[in-house]
């Protein structure tokens, strides 16, 4: 029965990999790369939410400062943590240049990720970024405007686990779709369209 359910819930994750990725593909059209970069795209939107200061947020609070998202949960095994502590080495990697960028990290399960336990994480790893949360109507809401899978996963337990999208969201100044980060992109290349993004920063 649990082989049954890994196999399940394994395919559910591809496939929800697979729409997420093709729908990137589909929205995103570049005119360059790096420095000057031009992107159209649906990609990213009004919201509304909390973070791990019980502040409320908007995408007005991201305005003016490139950033990057990235969409998990408190409660994920490996990959959440895995891609918050590579997160964390590229920040310091970029030295200087980490602090024209914001850094966000939305949860896609409201329902356990409380303010308080998104602050408690996140102490785990570079300071810079932050946890944003809400109800579930308005995380529904990010992920829509964002292109996010997620989905919620029994398990045998009674509990349950959150299968969702794992990448890192590249946003310019101006809100608009710039690139991602793929799940344990190798570091040159990570930190290179980091400080690429952070070179975007209005310098008046």
């Amino acid at each position: 029965m649990r082989a049954r359910q890994w196999i399940l819930t394994a395919f559910a994750g591809l496939l929800g990999f697979v729409a997420v990725a093709l729908c990137i593909v589909y929205a995103v059209s570049f005119r360059g790369v790096g420095h000057g970069v031009t992107a159209i795209t649906p990609i990213g939107g009004p919201f509304t939410l909390v973070d791990d200061t019980g502040a409320t947020v908007t995408e007005k609070t991201l305005a003016g400062k490139p950033y990057a998202m990235y969409f998990g949960y408190t409660f994920c095994p490996d990959v959440c943590p895995t891609t918050l502590f590579d997160l964390s080495r590229w920040i310091k990697k970029l030295g200087p240049d980490a602090d024209k960028l914001n850094y966000v990290f939305v949860t896609v399960d409201p329902e356990r990720d409380t303010v308080q336990s998104m602050h408690a994480y996140l102490s785990s790893f570079d300071k810079h970024i932050r946890g944003y949360t809400g109800t579930p109507a308005q995380i529904a809401q990010i992920a829509k405007e964002y292109r996010v899978y997620y989905k919620k996963v029994p398990t045998d337990d009674g509990g349950y686990t959150m299968d969702h999208s794992a990448i890192i969201y590249l946003m310019g100044p101006d809100d608009k779709f710039v690139t991602v980060i793929p799940y344990q992109e190798d570091d040159a290349s990570a930190v290179a369209k980091l400080r690429n993004l952070a070179a975007l920063t209005p310098t008046s």
